[in-house]
């Protein structure tokens, strides 16, 4: 089983991206399954399974955070698409931590970025650009080629050796090398292990209690002039 890992902040293009990903692999012969990972909605998997009748399911996270809820799911879902008679499972996951890697080793880890969000969106968003294999850039269509070189290179401060596609995934321009890389990639080795280390974030306020002020927390704390450090047993 091979496996795509699609991540990326909100609205920037990765059901696009993964729509024209699969019509290329089904035009190959390849037989990929979908996963949506989201918080509370979506609809993509009606959308995608109604287009291309390829195995579809969306799980929602909840009171997990997406990508911890990618963690704790992946496993079932591999075992779900091979009987459904997958070759190749794509993920698409809401990754709204920004602090976290989504990616497995030995998946293909792809990132989608909309150049329209601003220059330092690259300097933004952490593991989830600096862990990718590969770097898609949404809607570069709508800035200047100067805009173009800028979010290039801060991208490129970030993850020296990704490969960066610049494509208009409303109508697949540009990407026409990310069903080639998926062809190339290798099948998944178990066990399986995530890509980098998560963060350590502990804290009261993640399991319900709604006081305001660090004072009134234990674990993973901090105040308005100090850096975060451990508070409690």
């Amino acid at each position: 089983m091979k496996t795509v890992i699609c991540a990326g902040p909100a609205t920037t293009g990765k059901t696009s991206v993964l729509r024209h990903t699969i019509r290329a692999m089904l035009k190959a012969g390849k037989k990929p399954a979908y996963l949506k990972i989201d918080v509370q909605y979506a609809d993509e998997e009606k959308i995608i399974g109604k287009e291309f009748g390829i195995p579809v399911k969306t799980v929602y996270s909840g009171e997990l955070c997406p990508d911890h809820c990618n963690v704790m799911v992946l496993g079932d879902a591999l075992v779900w698409a091979e009987e459904a008679g997958s070759d190749c499972l794509l993920v698409e996951t809401a990754g709204l931590c920004l602090r976290c890697s989504p990616y497995i080793e030995g998946s293909l880890g792809v990132v989608v970025l909309e150049a329209t969000s601003g220059m330092n969106l690259p300097r933004k968003i952490g593991p989830m650009l600096s862990l990718a294999d590969v770097a898609v850039v949404t809607k570069v269509d709508l800035i200047s080629q100067a805009e173009r070189e800028v979010f290039r290179a801060r991208i490129l401060e970030n993850a020296r050796e990704i490969r960066i596609l610049e494509a208009d995934a409303l109508y697949g321009i540009g990407l026409d090398p990310l069903p080639r890389m998926i062809e190339e990639s290798k099948p998944l080795q178990h066990p399986l292990y995530l890509r980098g280390n998560p963060p350590v974030g502990t804290c009261t306020v993640c399991v319900g209690k709604k006081e305001i002020g660090w004072k009134q927390h234990f674990g993973i704390v901090r105040s308005l002039e100090s850096e975060a450090f451990y508070r409690g047993e």
